[in-house]
């Protein structure tokens, strides 16, 4: 009976192993295997799920993970893979790799053998079998149940198809940035920066009998895996030198907890989401420059943590090409109220950032001049909505002050001043022609408080917009990629205008009015700047430009919550400064030398509310005298122009309300002297400033004339 089992064994052996060969013979000498892609175009189609954003200088500053379907990161090079895991993976998966031609006949034989005597589940898939399924989705064995026989034959003609056409290091470099290890963790890239956070060139004996261990079994328990961990090191016969002990407490300590790929650089989140598809995207960023800045702007923030300050960005970029060199959209780490926000595109209140462009508009009309004298003291203007009563920050008034010193030390009723001279609707209009984009409404709809910065800008918009008066009033567009097509830069504003602008802007005398001598905002190389403060303390500005580079720095809170005693000066100015003198630490900035279309003239003041001194004027707009001129109280030097109504304004006359007792009021500013009116070329006689006017339906054009019969501002309306 023992003889007769014994037999009946050797029969199936023969029979079986004469199968295998028989199968070996028709494959290898009768098949084709199909159409097999190359090892080159394999590699070329390879696509990881983590796309790089590359400096100016290509190097790597973000990793960004762009496909949701899996983890694979960047093809490692068989060179790059420890030999220890190739051993390990060869030794588990595949004893004969380099001795077969694609199939192991011996093993399938013998795997045949015991499905006959045993049940063992054990399939005879060889290395280049399994790459030939992870090739080809047909072959791949379904989740529940076997391969068809077909499927099988088709997947072992592929393999010896491969073989004839790749190298053995080519198909096991292919296999190891193919096979799933853990969960999505495709490719040993994947696998060992998830599991061990190191490259693969780095791994361990034990780290890669880990990840050997999984490849046959990538959901199994920690207990499994060490479990067949030690079965190949010992009775299997890898023996090296580690314990099974060594080997189970790795498993638990790797795999009993979830995985994690942590970026090996993440400077630049907001710039790479804004570029990043997938691949790779180079930037103009400058590597070191977004580090340094990051850098900061995190200390700067942990500061200022004591004052309620969450968050905050900075925008550094060159003001010759608009290429952006710094993109830090929020720091603060772990304290940020919002850190997937970008403050850099993220819409505030400008606080008074936009006064700068107030101003040289009424230089640029010659309504005023650097010397003009305003009046900082209490103001009431009556609106639609109720009184505008605006207020300095100080909640003090100067009294008499000239242009310089208003807009230099940032004072508020100045500014609502010369926005009553300049016009609403002129102003808004030149900050849309500024690219600012929240203008969605009429000028009405903002009303003065425009000039103190009630409108919501973007740190984006308000960069390029100080960028603009860097480069002499020519307005181009920013970029943060070295090949992006631009518009042809147009000339916005008036050239003569912003030097003195910028002159302004770079006086430390005449900001020490509101920020003493000696502040945050005092370079050793010359610089124009700017703060502001929002109201309730929600945002904190300040925005500048040397020679090369503008910089634009935020500080508040993502959630809107106020901040606590922080002023431009005391809040973002400081950052603002470090940024600058770090981009100017071996190089320096000189200030613009006097253009064609300026001259300077020395004023002395009415009163000695300032110092005599030497001013800058666009010619035509200087005293005439050569002697020292003194710079009246009256405004001698502004332009009037009408306030009141503004231009294409259309006034409804109310069927309720007699006609008698409806009047319109006609006003012009300055108010320092008596003009004459005249509506539709009638005069309406010589009188000062307001005029009641009873409307009649109509449309009119209003004009001031002075005393030389010179026509000096028109407007026109309409009566229904």
């Amino acid at each position: 009976m023992k003889r007769s089992k014994i037999n009946i064994t050797l029969i199936i052996t023969v029979q079986a192993l004469a199968l295998a060969l028989l199968g070996a013979a028709y494959l290898l000498f009768f098949s084709g295997g199909g159409k097999q892609k190359s090892f080159q175009e394999v590699k070329d189609a390879y696509r990881p799920s983590e796309a790089v954003l590359l400096d100016r200088n290509m190097e790597v500053i973000h990793e960004l993970r762009v496909d949701a379907k899996g983890r694979r990161l960047a093809w490692q090079s068989l060179k790059d893979i420890s030999p220890s895991l190739i051993q390990a993976v060869i030794h588990i998966e595949d004893k004969r790799f380099y001795a077969h031609r694609g199939v192991d006949w011996f093993a399938t034989a013998s795997i045949a053998i015991k499905k006959l005597t045993s049940h063992t589940r054990r399939g005879g898939s060889t290395i280049t079998m399994q790459l030939a399924s992870l090739l080809n989705e047909g072959f791949s064995k379904p989740k529940k149940g076997r391969r068809t026989f077909a499927q099988k034959i088709s997947q072992i003609k592929a393999a010896l198809a491969l073989e004839r056409r790749w190298t053995k290091d080519e198909i096991m470099e292919a296999y190891l940035n193919l096979v799933t290890f853990r969960g999505e963790l495709t490719g040993i890239g994947a696998a060992s920066r998830g599991l061990f956070d190191k490259d693969p060139s780095g791994l361990t004996q034990p780290q890669s009998l880990i990840l050997a261990a999984l490849v046959g079994a990538p959901n199994a328990s920690y207990q499994a895996i060490g479990t067949r961990g030690c079965l190949y090191l010992f009775i299997k016969g890898l023996r090296w030198e580690d314990t099974c002990e060594q080997i189970k407490t790795l498993a638990y300590e790797t795999l009993s907890v979830p995985y994690q790929i942590r970026p090996r650089t993440a400077i630049a989140p907001h710039a790479a989401r804004l570029l990043l598809k997938d691949g790779q995207a180079v930037s103009t960023l400058d590597g070191e420059l977004q580090r340094v800045v990051l850098e900061r702007l995190d200390r700067h923030l942990a500061a200022l943590k004591e004052s309620n300050v969450s968050d905050g960005a900075v925008l550094v970029v060159e003001n010759r090409t608009g290429e952006i060199l710094a993109y830090v959209g929020n720091g603060g780490g772990a304290f940020s109220s919002a850190s997937k926000v970008d403050g850099i595109r993220a819409v505030r209140q400008a606080g008074s950032t936009l006064k700068p462009f107030l101003y040289e508009l009424a230089l640029e009309r010659g309504y005023l001049t650097a010397a003009s004298i305003l009046d900082d003291s209490p103001l009431r203007i009556q609106t639609p909505s109720g009184l505008f009563i605006p207020q300095n920050y100080e909640k003090d008034f100067k009294g008499q002050v000239s242009v310089r010193t208003a807009l230099s030390s940032s004072l508020n009723v100045p500014a609502v001043r010369v926005l009553e001279i300049a016009g609403l609707d002129a102003f808004t209009g030149r900050l849309k022609a500024l690219g600012f984009k929240g203008l969605k409404e009429d000028a009405e709809f903002y009303g003065y408080a425009i000039a103190l910065g009630s409108l919501d800008v973007t740190l984006y918009e308000l960069v390029n917009a100080y960028r603009t008066l860097a480069n002499g009033g020519i307005m181009g567009e920013m970029t943060l990629t070295p090949e992006a097509k631009q518009t042809e830069p147009m000339q916005i504003l008036d050239s003569r205008a912003v030097y003195i602008i910028s002159n302004i802007l770079s006086d430390r005398g005449a900001r020490s009015l509101t920020f003493g001598f000696e502040n945050p905002l005092s370079t050793r190389f010359w610089t124009a700047v700017k703060t502001g403060t929002s109201k309730d303390m929600r945002d904190n500005w300040c925005v500048g430009y040397s020679e090369r580079y503008t910089v634009g720095v935020w500080v508040g809170n993502f959630s809107g919550a106020p901040m606590r005693d922080v002023s431009g000066v005391t809040g973002a100015a400081p950052l603002w400064t470090e940024i600058m003198n770090y981009l100017h630490s071996t190089s320096t900035s000189t200030a613009p030398s006097l253009m064609d279309g300026i001259t300077s003239k020395v004023v002395r003041f009415e009163g000695a509310i300032e110092p005599e001194r030497r001013e800058l004027f666009i010619k035509g707009t200087e005293p005439i005298s050569t002697a020292p001129s003194t710079v009246r109280l009256n405004r001698e030097y502004e332009t009037p122009h009408i306030t009141y109504p503004p231009s294409e304004t259309i006034i409804g006359l109310d069927p309720d309300i007699g006609e008698a007792n409806q009047m319109v009021v006609f006003q012009y500013s300055p108010r320092y002297d008596r003009l004459t009116w005249t509506l539709n070329g009638k005069r309406l006689g010589t009188h000062g400033s307001p005029l009641l006017w009873k409307p009649k339906k109509g449309r009119y054009a209003l004009s001031i004339i002075n005393k030389e019969e010179k026509i000096l501002d028109t407007v026109s309306f309409e009566v229904r």
